[in-house]
């Protein structure tokens, strides 16, 4: 074999496989463009995306399925426990009634009566409605309160759930009185206090009605000059601390109003007061405010007191001021609060009569 075929033998070994004919153009590029490999890379990080998509609502429908099979679990084991300790103090309750009926039969005593006094107290209290025993703890579950205290027999339970369930109004004063509108809050005074007991009564909720109304158009005034200040003066904080104090002040007020307790020597002043104020007759309002409160006791001035003999008629300034309505702590701090309430309400409702303004 000579050199020239040897050499074309050594170069024919050297070159590259020839492609056939079914291999892609793009296969035997040696360069791509720059879009081309851009398109690849979207392409290729949409997968990887789309794959760890899936695998995360794997993960998450996993989880959601984890938790709902432990709340389902929760929720049995509570209601077991709760079933349990139902059946546990009713046992209890059985045991101890079936102890005191044989002690009461081996004393000889009486046999014993089933929640006499509770039957007695509900029906004073009104609660003729008896509501069944989970009903009711649902019911006392919804109202945040306990369940079931320590020794509470179903009646006991029933009074303590339509107690919570009395208050008719929310205002800045929460009461039983149910509240009447704004066009029946008319009072009169020219008759007297009324000694009926309905009528009596509808008195008072006009009352309650009344300063209720007065005192939230004077939380929405206060509200409302803060939003419009956007700044807290000392002003404003006055303001707000004598609406505070006169809300809280008036709350043994309501007390004495749902009770029927308030005496006719104030029941009438106030209403009164109530009528001229609702009248815009705030100067009327205001005489009747210190007739109230001042009255006709005799109040000291000056000397009192001179040498070791007492003044002629000196007795009568201490019995003025022993039966004097100021002398109480609370009735007094009320008083001074409807005193507010007035003031309020003459810039609230503005009279007709120019000179019907308090100074």
């Amino acid at each position: 074999m000579d050199f020239a075929s040897l050499m074309s033998k050594e170069i024919a070994k050297a070159k590259p496989p020839t492609s056939s004919a079914n291999d892609s153009p793009a296969s035997n590029k040696k360069y791509i463009r720059r879009s081309e490999a851009e398109a690849q890379r979207q392409v290729a990080y949409r997968a990887e995306q789309e794959a760890l998509e899936q695998k995360r609502a794997v993960r998450a429908a996993e989880k959601r399925k984890r938790e709902e099979d432990g709340a389902e679990e929760v929720r049995q084991r509570e209601d077991r426990r709760r079933k349990l300790e139902e059946d546990t103090r009713r046992r209890r309750e059985e045991a101890a009634e079936a102890e005191e009926r044989a002690r009461r039969k081996r004393l000889g005593l009486p046999d014993l009566v089933e929640e006499d006094d509770t039957d007695k107290d509900a029906a004073a209290d009104g609660d003729d409605e008896d509501i069944p025993d989970k009903e009711l703890v649902a019911k006392l579950r919804e109202l945040g309160a306990p369940a079931t205290l320590f020794g509470e027999t179903h009646r006991a339970r029933l009074r303590r759930y339509h107690k919570l369930t009395t208050v008719v109004t929310t205002g800045p004063i929460p009461t039983t009185l149910r509240l009447v509108d704004e066009a029946d809050m008319k009072v009169d005074s020219t008759n007297g206090v009324p000694q009926d007991r309905a009528a009596r009564t509808y008195l008072f909720r006009q009352l309650a009605s009344y300063f209720t109304m007065v005192l939230r158009e004077w939380e929405v005034a206060l509200a409302r000059e803060q939003l419009q200040t956007k700044t807290e003066t000392f002003a404003s904080k006055a303001a707000v601390n004598a609406m505070v104090s006169s809300r809280e002040n008036m709350t043994p007020l309501f007390r004495k109003l749902e009770k029927g307790e308030l005496d006719d020597d104030i029941l009438q002043p106030v209403v009164e007061i109530v009528q001229a104020a609702q009248e815009r007759r705030y100067v009327d309002a205001n005489d009747g405010y210190l007739r109230l409160s001042i009255g006709k006791a005799a109040w000291p001035i000056g000397v009192t007191m001179v040498g070791i003999h007492e003044r002629s008629a000196r007795e009568k300034l201490h019995d003025g001021e022993r039966g004097h309505v100021m002398g109480d702590e609370v009735t007094r701090k009320y008083l001074q609060s409807i005193k507010r309430c007035l003031t309020f309400a003459q810039v609230r409702w503005p009279p007709e009569d120019i000179r019907q303004l308090m100074g």
